[in-house]
């Protein structure tokens, strides 16, 4: 159980890190290039998208933490 609980630690530490409105960014922006390519968006289109909404997001994960000091 101590094994488990370790790797689990592990993992949370390592994506979700210090910041986790950062880590949600990051999964929705993955989940919203995810639906696109569902809905038939092709490759260039669903990198370009996800590229801008990484950025996007991450502004805006800052942009929150800088409102709040």
């Amino acid at each position: 159980m101590t094994f488990l609980r370790g790797f689990a630690q592990f993992w949370y530490d390592f994506i979700v890190g210090d910041d986790w409105k950062i880590a949600v960014a990051v999964v929705s922006a993955l989940a919203v290039v995810l639906a696109a390519l569902l809905a038939g968006l092709d490759g260039t289109g669903a990198a370009v998208l996800g590229g801008t909404l990484l950025v996007a997001f991450f502004v805006v994960s800052v942009v929150i933490d800088v409102r709040r000091s």
